[in-house]
This record gives C-alpha cells, sequence and structure tokens, in this order.
C-alpha cells in the first residue's frame, strides 16, 4: 500500500458558536482563534509539513464558504491554522466546515 495518497486526517465540524467537532480522523481537537480562523490539532502529527489541506464550508444564511492556508507557517507537523472567508473575501464563520488532509 502506497501510504503517500491516503487521507492522513479529516474533520467535520460546527463553525458558529462554540466550535465543536462533528466527526473525525486523527484530529485531536480544534481550536477556534478569532472570526473565521482555527487550528486543527492532530492526533499523530504529519511526517513533515509539505502535506495538502482542502476543505469546504457551508453557511445557512449566505453562498459557500472557502477554507484556505494562508501561508506555510500555518502548517506545522502537529497542527494547522485555517481560515475561512465568504465570497467577499471577509472572515466568517461557516455553520460547518468540512477538511481533509493528504500527505
Amino acid at each position: 500500500v502506497n501510504n503517500t495518497r491516503v487521507c492522513k486526517a479529516w474533520v467535520n465540524f460546527n463553525g458558529t458558536g462554540t466550535a465543536a467537532i462533528r466527526a473525525s480522523f486523527n484530529v485531536s481537537g480544534i481550536t477556534d482563534n478569532a472570526v473565521g480562523q482555527y487550528t486543527i490539532n492532530f492526533t499523530t502529527a504529519m511526517p513533515d509539513v509539505n502535506y495538502a489541506v482542502v476543505g469546504v464550508g457551508h453557511q445557512l444564511s449566505a453562498d459557500h464558504v472557502v477554507a484556505n492556508v494562508q501561508s506555510t507557517a500555518d502548517q506545522l507537523v502537529g497542527s494547522v491554522k485555517v481560515h475561512t472567508t465568504n465570497y467577499n473575501g471577509g472572515n466568517t464563520d461557516p455553520d460547518i466546515l468540512s477538511l481533509t488532509i493528504f500527505r
């Protein structure tokens, strides 16, 4: 099995109010840093920082939300910081955010 093509972690969580994990794999917890800013902590660290983060959010009251990693400094072996923005580019807390991490 080529483990470089396997999802190393994923999380689905509520991004509004008190952020709470709905379901996950290899995610020990999340931290709500500010509006549209979260830290995802891994249960088992990544082998290095060269992983890919893919995410999508949904807001019941607006259009889809984009999840992104703004800089390589936001990717650590034990965690990753993600930022969520609405279609206007402003930070927003999605009702639901889903992220997958591949390495």
